[in-house]
C-alpha cells in the first residue's frame, strides 16, 4: 500500500487524496514511516477493541431487567433499588447502568401510580378594542427598612397598554386586589360579560374574595401556568418600564405616601406622555380613546408628501403607520392557510 501511495505521489497526486482512496488516513501513513523505516501495520497486530471492557453481559442486563420488573421493585426508581440491594449485600450494577438498561429496553417510564403534572398553555386571548382584555400583577417596591417591601398592584389594558388601575399597599391580599379591580371596573364603565382579566397564579389572584368579585361583575378570569412568567408578558414588560424609568428613585421609598406619589406621577407620564413602541409611538391614552387612527393617518399623509417632494431619497415604501387592529395574549401555533384547511377538509 505504501508503494502504491508513493507511485501515485510521484505521478503528481496529492497525498491526502491518495490516502483517502486507499482507505487510510495521512496520520496512519506517517506512523508507518516513523524513524525512516517502513513498519508493519500495527492495526492488525493490536486488534481494535470494538466493545468496551466494562460492558455488561447479556446475563447481567437480563438480571437488571428482572429485578426492576419484580413486584417488589416495580414502583421504585433505580435510585431506590440500588440502595435496597446494597443493604442486602447484593451489588448488580450502578444506578446509571440501571437507568441505561431500562432506557434501552424502553422501560424508563415514571414508576408508580403518581404521574407528573401536566401544565397546559393558557387559552390564547385577543383584544380588538379597549376594555376587552386586562392584565394585572403585583411587584415589590423596596423600602428603607431592610426586608420590608411595599406592594404595587397594577392593572393595564392589553389593547391600549393604558394603566387603568393601581394602588400601593403594605401587604398582599385578595381583598385589596378585589378593591383595586372594582374601582378600575367602575371607572371604565365595563359592561358585564365583556372583559377578561389575565394574571399569574399568586394567592391574591386566586383568593376567594378576588374570584367572587370577578364572578359578581361578570368578568372572565384567565391564569398563567405556574412559574411561567412568559404567559403574562404585558404586565412583566410594564414593570420593567416602571423600574427602568429615569425618574425611578435610586434610594428605597421611605413611606407609603412617597411610593404612592411617585407611582401617580409615573401613571400620568406613561398614559399621556410616553409614546409606546408597540403602538406605533402613540401614547396609551390616545390609543385607549381611539385617537390613534387620526394621528397615524396624519403621519402617513406627511410621509407621502415628503416622498412625493423628494422621491430620489426613498428606496422603498414609506414607513408603515397602520395601527395594530388585534392584540394577542399567549397566541398559539400559527393557523394554517385557509386553502390548506379547505384542501384537508375535502
Amino acid at each position: 500500500m505504501i508503494t502504491l501511495i508513493d507511485e501515485a505521489a510521484e505521478a503528481g497526486a496529492r497525498c491526502s487524496q491518495t490516502c483517502r482512496v486507499a482507505g487510510v488516513s495521512a496520520r496512519t501513513l506517517q506512523r508507518w514511516r516513523e524513524d525512516g523505516e517502513v513498519k508493519a501495520d500495527g492495526r492488525q497486530q493490536a486488534g481494535a477493541q470494538r466493545e468496551p471492557a466494562n460492558k455488561l453481559s447479556k446475563q447481567e442486563r437480563r438480571q437488571i431487567l428482572d429485578i426492576a420488573n419484580a413486584p417488589e421493585f416495580a414502583p421504585m426508581a433505580p435510585s431506590q433499588i440500588v440502595p435496597v440491594l446494597a443493604d442486602r449485600g447484593l451489588y448488580i450494577a450502578s444506578e446509571s447502568s440501571f437507568y441505561r438498561v431500562l432506557r434501552e429496553a424502553d422501560q424508563l417510564a415514571r414508576r408508580g401510580k403518581a404521574k407528573p403534572p401536566t401544565r397546559q398553555r393558557p387559552m390564547p386571548l385577543q383584544a380588538s378594542a379597549p376594555n376587552q382584555l386586562w392584565s394585572w400583577d403585583i411587584t415589590y417596591l423596596a423600602t428603607t427598612v431592610k426586608g420590608r417591601f411595599f406592594y404595587l398592584y397594577l392593572i393595564m389594558d392589553v389593547y391600549s397598554r393604558k394603566i387603568v388601575g393601581w394602588e400601593v399597599f403594605e401587604t398582599e391580599s385578595a381583598e385589596q386586589a378585589a378593591q383595586v379591580f372594582h374601582k378600575a371596573h367602575l371607572r371604565e364603565g365595563i359592561r358585564a360579560q365583556s372583559l377578561t382579566l389575565h394574571s399569574d397564579n399568586g394567592s391574591p389572584m386566586k383568593g376567594a374574595t378576588m374570584l367572587s368579585t370577578l364572578q359578581r361583575l361578570g368578568v372572565m378570569p384567565s391564569f398563567s401556568r405556574p412559574s411561567v412568567s412568559d404567559d403574562n408578558p404585558f404586565s412583566e414588560t410594564l414593570f420593567k418600564t416602571l423600574k427602568y424609568h429615569p425618574g425611578f428613585p435610586d434610594k428605597p421609598f421611605d413611606s407609603l405616601q412617597e411610593a404612592r406619589g411617585w407611582v401617580a406621577g409615573f401613571q400620568r407620564w406613561y398614559n399621556e406622555v410616553h409614546r409606546h413602541s408597540g403602538l406605533k409611538f402613540v401614547t396609551p391614552g390616545q390609543r385607549h380613546r381611539s385617537e390613534d387612527d387620526v394621528i397615524l393617518e396624519q403621519r402617513h399623509a406627511l410621509y407621502q408628501t415628503a416622498k412625493a417632494r423628494h422621491p430620489e431619497r426613498w428606496s422603498g415604501p414609506s414607513r408603515n403607520w397602520e395601527p395594530e387592529t388585534i392584540v394577542y395574549l399567549n397566541p398559539g401555533k400559527p393557523m394554517k392557510k385557509e386553502g390548506d384547511l379547505k384542501q384537508k377538509a375535502a
